[in-house]
């Protein structure tokens, strides 16, 4: 288990209300981009009169995108390694002159940003690049001999194994429109075919993110089928993998290659990262197949890594410590002097770390499938956490792919669920969970937005459900309103019917990414943040504006129409006069009563010491009202000021004392 460096030290308790992330959020990766430069990848498209015509040139695009993912990872995964590789310059550059390994030729390859950390110069350089037109035309020119793609995999092979020999992440992202660089030299492709090779047995993922020419098609089975190994299994049955190939990008009138790439990018931009692996799904008795499971939705908060102590004379990494004292005496207490205890029947009840381990152990991690129930008896409500996401492995068990398949296809044809016993890690809570089979979704370019596979529903138990609030009486608005309204609602729908969460990114943390990225590279603040969830409101003006104002026409004479009814009217209503307004104007007149009658004061019903003594015995202080409280301590002559809370300590350490 990764350190969490946000965690006293020596404080060991294990949470068992949630599922440890702290793996899955530490686990490093490292992408290397590789981009063809060539005179295609130069060309920018022919202009056309479209405001979506493409500007950019595929390599102009490539670089720019990296650009893009550069930013997201220096703040968001400051612990992932990315690089940048061209190949196909007339330059060459690999290592530094001072560098051991700097004597290793690799013809026409320029590593324009070394595998590592990025920081806030490879970011400025990057960015010179690609805003600066000089300093492209400068750097980025063709050569004019072919380079051997067998070269170009070796060297990423070896800023592999130098710069991230120990990460358990390492993918190289291919950016090319040459669909068969060696189209008549066999033994050039079967050299390059040894090296992806060697990179796949190096643990290193290739994704291949092809662009297609306005005159030609990118077709992978000419020389990228033997260099990209499929994720696509053999076997018919087995389920569509979790990510699969991208689309190949293309430029033209109407499309933007930049968007496109950017898009192909950040699907594969984050690696999958594993919240369990090799986790037993019992289907029955002695009938298991392994899986895995992964966080598919997550909440994103800024990222902080550590504290900065700036009252010295330069900026400091602060190391937090912890350290428990005695409230009698101040002495240092020892981790071996604490003890867990648990309050019962107005009791401290002592626990040993031993005994709480042991309370906490209901067997080991599993999935357990103990039924199954038709998808509609799962209401809406009954889910207390994001749902995980399991997919299969082969590592435990082999086989584990066609029975998961032969399962989630059952599941899906029979609109059924499995109800589930599954415990995450060690010393976790049990939880009953609906395993809900999920189909593959792909957007309208074919992309796979959510892979196939099963899901687990955490259910709620019947100490989770709280007491529903009082049944009142419903007042429903006539039916022509409802009809108007229902116009309304429907000139309002979103694009397809559907939320896309893609379209939409948290403003208050772009802006604070935005805020610090100006800060760290220099440039000017930012004077307002961009915020995609402001409502347009000239198109719904357009769309649904007198549609609104009917339903408010509608409104005011379904109004006036009550009012006859209960025969009132709007003046008499608002001077409060007659019917319900009235009865409250006499309530308050005073007429005939003293000053103040209108009002009655409620009476404080009194609790005597033995029905205190019998509520801190039940623990049920906190659920009396403050005037009792307040009445019971002013009493016993005691401050009966305050909030709930205080009061409540106050009458507990009165009997505590006892």
């Amino acid at each position: 288990m990764a350190e969490n460096k946000w965690k006293p030290p020596g404080d060991d308790e294990e949470d068992e209300e949630e599922v440890d992330e702290t793996a899955y959020k530490t686990v490093k990766d490292a992408v290397l981009f590789v981009i063809e430069v060539t005179p295609s990848m130069l060309t920018p498209p022919p202009p056309t009169d479209s405001k979506k015509a493409d500007t950019d040139s595929p390599t102009s695009a490539a670089l720019k995108c990296a650009y893009a993912l550069m930013q997201q990872r220096i703040i968001s995964n400051p612990n992932d390694m990315m690089g940048v590789l061209l190949y196909g310059t007339e330059k060459s550059k690999f290592n530094s002159e001072n560098d051991a390994t700097g004597n290793l030729s690799y013809p026409h390859c320029y590593l324009l940003t070394d595998l590592d950390v990025p920081a806030a110069e490879d970011v400025k350089a990057l960015k010179t690049l690609v805003e600066d037109e000089d300093e492209f035309r400068k750097l980025i020119v063709p050569s004019k001999e072919s380079v051997s793609m067998a070269n170009v995999l070796f060297c990423a092979n070896q800023i592999f194994t130098t710069k991230a020999p120990n990460f358990s992440s390492r993918r190289l992202f291919i950016v090319t429109d040459n669909d068969d660089p060696h189209a008549a030299e066999k033994a050039a492709k079967s050299s390059a075919a040894v090296r992806a090779k060697d990179l796949y047995d190096l643990g290193v993922l290739i994704e291949l993110f092809a662009i297609s020419r306005p005159d030609q098609e990118f077709d992978k089975r000419k020389f990228y089928d033997d260099i990209v190994y499929s994720q696509v299994s053999t076997d018919p049955e087995a389920p569509a993998p979790i990510s699969g190939p991208v689309k190949a990008s293309s430029t033209g009138d109407g499309i933007s290659l930049l968007n496109s790439l950017l898009s192909n990018i950040n699907s594969k931009a984050v690696a999958r990262r594993a919240l369990f692996s090799n986790l037993p799904l019992e289907i029955g008795p002695g009938f298991k197949i392994s899986v895995k499971g992964f966080i598919i939705f997550k909440r994103q908060d800024p990222k902080r890594s550590c504290y900065v102590y700036l009252a010295g004379e330069k900026a400091q990494i602060a190391t937090g410590v912890t350290t428990e004292l005695a409230s009698d005496t101040a002495r240092t207490v020892e981790k071996v002097e604490i003890k867990k205890a648990y309050r019962f029947g107005g009791e401290q009840i002592l626990f040993s770390p031993e005994e709480i381990s042991s309370l906490r152990n209901f067997g080991e991690p599993c999935i357990r499938i103990l039924g199954f129930k038709p998808i509609s008896m799962l209401p809406i409500w009954a889910n207390l956490k994001p749902a995980t996401f399991i997919y299969p492995s082969e590592e435990d068990y082999i086989g584990s792919t066609r029975v998961f398949a032969a399962l989630h296809a059952k599941l899906l044809a029979s609109q059924k669920m499995g109800i589930t016993w599954f415990i995450a890690r060690k010393n976790a809570a049990p939880v009953l969970a609906a395993l809900y089979p999920g189909p593959e979704s792909l957007d309208e370019n074919g992309m796979q937005t959510l892979p196939p596979g099963l899901w687990l529903i955490p259910l709620p138990y019947a100490d989770d459900i709280r007491q529903n609030p009082e049944i009142t009486t419903l007042i429903r608005a006539p039916e022509p309103l409802i009809d108007r309204m229902r116009l309304v609602i429907q000139q309002l729908q979103l694009p397809k019917a559907k939320y896309d969460p893609g379209k939409y990114p948290n403003p208050s943390l772009q802006w604070h990414y935005r805020i610090l990225q100006a800060m760290a590279l220099g440039e000017d603040l930012p004077e307002m943040p961009e915020d995609k969830t402001v409502p347009r409101y000239r198109q719904i003006h357009k769309r649904a504006g007198e549609y609104v104002l009917d339903w408010g026409r509608e409104l005011h004479a379904q109004h006036e129409a009550w009012l006859k009814v209960n025969s009132l009217s709007s003046s008499s209503l608002l001077m409060g006069t007659g019917g319900v307004g009235a009865k409250r104007a006499a309530v308050g007149s005073g007429e005939g009563e003293g000053e103040g009658a209108g009002r009655k004061k409620a009476k404080v019903e009194e609790v005597d010491d033995a029905g205190m003594k019998k509520a801190f015995a039940d623990d049920k202080v906190g659920k009396l009202t403050v005037a009792v409280l307040r009445a019971w301590l002013e009493g016993k002559g005691m401050d009966g000021k305050g909030k709930k809370g205080e009061l409540v300590d106050r009458v507990t350490r009165v009997f505590e004392a006892k």
